[in-house]
């Protein structure tokens, strides 16, 4: 496989350095378009020679594969194997053939199988509608007309249009470039953006070719114009899916499924060893012994946990989606359940992302109209993407009467924005031939990079008192809350095609612009919601310190303690852990500050949600534990989130959080209950097998009482949840998992040998020839006990009484009673392997439930007691 991956990756790297080296107008030639895109005929071959634009990274999600997993795994191969044995001894050996327990035993493996795969059906079924509801686009040239399609829908020889944010939809050629950035780091682990240009430069890597864009990667700022060359698994990134897939770090939700695995191994390889050789020693059949032990591995595992922990994902995700959370990753909602800080920006989600120019100010602080003329130059004729700010200064102008500059003015050339520099610039040449360079961007950036300051018309050269003067009119309307951003400018520009950063500097300050974005009405309440829910927010934002300090306040979270991204560049890391453990606000920060703060809660031991929807929020969202995004947001950001919100309010998060928090309760419950009532059963198991002259059970009624103990839980995944579970952070933890482990599965021990003394003195099934009668017995307990006792665990209060279940659960348990107890009290027994009871036995076991209940109540409050937690 390793040498098909390498052929394959060959056969692109080659393509892609050829496509590199030829001209544009070649590459226009191969793929027989213009600057009119594809044709309509094109368009639909292009469909049915290449199909959606999909990676398929080699992990099979096929029907037949859901179908193959249903059917072989570790309890339907034990029980195959049981068949097989059956055979041998009922019909091959047997005086008088019986088939009976072979098809009541292929019945089961139908049964499981078929539950396994209609809930994996429905589960996938889920996930894909849900998926669907959030779609990625790409701005495309087709016949001739701009228009926006699905990444999915992008074809080979598409002429795409690019800009900040935006993804690369599969390998380009780039045809046009304009101070254009890329972020290679999925392919390359290179954190810094790659400048990208027109032509082939020097290059040592495939991924260094420069007028090349890979699939996956996305542009961080510039603009560019390319043709689509290869889509899917012909990408260079397609071919490199198995390999990048394997060096993802696991997620949270993964982490602890795995250490869940481990811990069941672990006892699995003591427990099969010394029940083998205990039942070998006192029964002295090694045969026998051997299928034994192997059933007992088989029960020690709890067979439906995929099926139930799909389900239980599906049915949240399902849940959340109506209340406007969508579940990209289905893991995530486990995490989601365990977060406990919440970094988040301000803008749109504290504030109502409705931002008000309210002012435009010159260098003296005096209103001035020509700062906002030279604001609306900017702004209209950057072709980058348009923020809020953006259009709130060009519908302000329109509004003033500005429109006519559309027409005076022709764009020549300009420099994006960027991170970096936090400003963008505009070239522009008006009527009489006369070119000026227009800037607007951060205060800071503005003013270091200004020589002069025009006030009343005079321009000025920049001296220490002007200097401060005008941070002072900066600083005055951030602390009521008002954001600003400089406006320059520079006549005096070199006579050249294209302009570079480095053409920003020795500029005339013109004055500011001034803009409101107050806080939402619901900011507050959802803030205490969240902290109420035991998540604490933290702001990390872009702005200046005085905006987020001043918003903040108003919302209700505590500003005591701020940084800004200069102190946070000072700050070693044992530093800024110690800032992050007093601090809410993080001011003033770039991408690559945000990650680090994100990275520093999740290195004090915290569970970290980041929430965004911008090209700066890439980096925090990738390295957050759950990445929350809005279906409003730039493309990047959605493509590497894991929760989407269809609103950007803090209350619909929080509302997905509680929903997140319900099925993280209930996939919980499930794996308690069922890995302590089989660590149980199996010590009961050891015990019956040192003290009784017969197996207790045969492996056939080990497999089949386990499939009916997750049958009786199959309920669980609607089951209700009690207040108290949802108002705190959750985290799944084998340790947690062991100490209930030993304190259920051993009550459930004491219990099982009360079964026995029942059976065994009062019935006085005790020899060989009565084991059919005695395994009946604890068969039809073991069940039904492990089913009720669901209602004691599932919940901290009294059961029946105050903790009251779901229909779901209460129908599904209630099948389970009825269909053990026709099974042990009837004929049915015979099919396998068993003898009815006679009818008193119910009383006993009546009596056995009582008692039970009981104990496991009492045992509960100690629990609690010791632990102070329940599930």
């Amino acid at each position: 496989m390793e040498k098909k991956i390498n052929r394959s990756s060959d056969r692109v790297e080659e393509k892609l350095a050829a496509f590199s080296a030829l001209p544009a107008n070649e590459v226009y030639e191969r793929f027989s378009i213009s600057n009119d895109g594809l044709s309509g005929e094109q368009i639909e071959e292009g469909r049915e020679k290449y199909g959606p634009n999909i990676i398929n990274s080699g992990k099979k999600d096929s029907v037949f594969s859901r179908l193959k997993e249903a059917i072989i795994n570790p309890f339907n191969v034990v029980l195959l194997i049981v068949v097989g044995v059956s055979y041998f001894t009922d019909v091959v050996l047997a005086s008088v053939p019986s088939y009976a327990t072979i098809v009541m035993l292929l019945i089961i493996v139908t049964i499981s199988s078929a539950t396994s795969f209609i809930q994996s059906q429905k589960s996938d079924a889920a996930a894909k509608a849900l998926q669907q509801m959030i779609v990625t686009k790409v701005n495309v040239v087709r016949q001739g007309m701009k228009k926006q399609i699905s990444i999915e829908d992008c074809l080979p020889g598409d002429l795409v249009i690019l800009g900040s944010g935006d993804l690369i939809p599969g390998d380009v050629r780039f045809i046009e470039t304009k101070d254009l950035f890329v972020d290679q780091a999925q392919l390359t682990g290179e954190s810094n953006p790659v400048e990208k240009y027109t032509d082939q430069r020097d290059y040592e890597n495939i991924t260094d070719l420069s007028n090349i864009g890979f699939m996956g990667c996305d542009i961080v700022s510039g603009a560019a114009r390319a043709i689509v060359l290869s889509t899917g698994n012909d990408t260079y990134f397609g071919t490199m899916s198995k390999s990048l897939e394997s060096q993802e770090e696991k997620s949270v939700f993964d982490q602890n499924m795995e250490s869940i695995s481990k811990l069941l191994i672990r006892f699995m390889l003591v427990m099969v060893p010394v029940i083998f050789i205990t039942n070998y020693l006192t029964k002295n059949d090694l045969l026998d012994s051997l299928i034994f032990a192997i059933t007992i591995a088989v029960g020690l595992m709890p067979e439906m946990l995929p099926v139930m922990i799909t389900s239980s994902l599906a049915k949240g995700a399902i849940s959340m989606s109506k209340k406007k959370t969508i579940v990209k990753k289905l893991g995530s909602i486990q995490t989601f359940g365990e977060m406990d800080i919440l970094c988040t920006d301000k803008t749109g989600t504290l504030t109502q992302d409705e931002i008000i120019l309210e002012k435009y100010l010159d260098a003296s602080g005096k209103e001035d109209i020509r700062i906002l003329r030279h604001a609306f130059l900017n702004s209209y004729f950057q072709t980058g993407l348009k923020n809020l700010m953006d259009r709130a200064i060009i519908s302000r102008g329109e509004k003033e009467g500005l429109d006519y500059l559309k027409r005076s003015y022709v764009r020549e050339d300009e420099i994006p924005f960027d991170f970096a520099r936090r400003k963008m610039s505009v070239v522009l040449r008006d009527r009489k031939l006369k070119r000026q360079l227009i800037t607007k961007g951060a205060v800071d950036e503005i003013i270091a990079n200004c020589a002069y300051v025009e006030i009343d018309g005079e321009v000025k050269e920049m001296n220490e008192e002007l200097r401060k003067n005008a941070y002072k009119i900066s600083e005055d309307n951030g602390a009521e809350g008002i954001r600003v951003i400089a406006v320059a400018q520079k006549n005096e520009i070199p006579d050249v095609d294209a302009f570079s950063a480095e053409d920003e500097k020795d500029m005339v300050l013109l004055g500011f612009i001034g803009f409101l974005d107050p806080p939402k009405e619901s900011a507050i309440s959802a803030i205490k919601a969240l902290k109420d829910n035991g998540i604490k927010t933290v702001v990390l934002t872009g702005d200046s310190k005085a905006v987020a300090i001043n918003i903040c306040q108003r919302i209700g979270i505590d500003t005591s303690n701020s940084y800004s991204g200069s102190d946070i560049e000072m700050m070693n890391d044992g530093q800024l852990k110690s800032a992050c453990k007093k601090a809410q606000v993080f001011a003033k920060l770039n991408p690559l500050q945000k990650k680090r703060i994100v990275e520093t809660f999740q290195d004090l031991g915290h569970v970290v949600g980041y929430m965004g929807d911008g090209i700066n929020d890439a980096p925090p969202l990738k390295q957050a534990d759950v990445g929350i995004s809005v279906d409003t947001a730039v493309d990047i950001a959605k493509e590497v989130a894991d929760i989407i919100l269809l609103e950007k309010d803090l209350n619909v998060l929080d509302e997905g959080v509680r929903e997140g928090r319900r099925t993280f309760a209930n996939m919980n419950k499930y794996l308690k209950m069922a890995i302590s009532g089989n660590f149980g059963n199996m010590i009961s198991v050891l015990i019956a097998s040192l003290v009784l002259p017969f197996l207790p059970l045969k492996p056939v009624h080990i497999l089949v009482q386990n499939i009916l103990n997750d049958f009786a839980q199959f309920g669980m995944p609607y089951d209700n949840v009690e207040e108290e579970y949802i108002q705190k952070p959750m985290e799944w933890d084998t340790t947690s998992l062991k100490q209930f482990m030993f304190y259920f599965g051993l009550t459930s021990t004491l219990l099982d040998v009360l079964c026995f003394a029942v059976l065994w003195f009062i019935f006085g099934y005790k020899s060989p020839e009565q084991a059919e009668y005695f395994q009946c017995g604890w068969f039809i307990f073991g069940v039904i006990s492990q089913t009720l006792v669901i209602h004691t665990i599932r919940t901290h209060k009294l059961p029946f009484a105050s903790g009251k279940a779901g229909r779901e659960l209460i129908l599904s348990t209630l099948a389970v009673v009825v269909v053990t107890l026709v099974i042990g009290m009837s004929d049915l027994a015979y099919i396998l392997d068993m003898k009815p009871l006679p009818y008193t036995y119910l009383f006993y076991l009546a009596g056995l439930m009582v008692v039970y209940m009981l104990i496991a109540q009492i045992m509960k409050n100690i629990y609690i007691s010791r632990f102070k937690k329940w599930i």
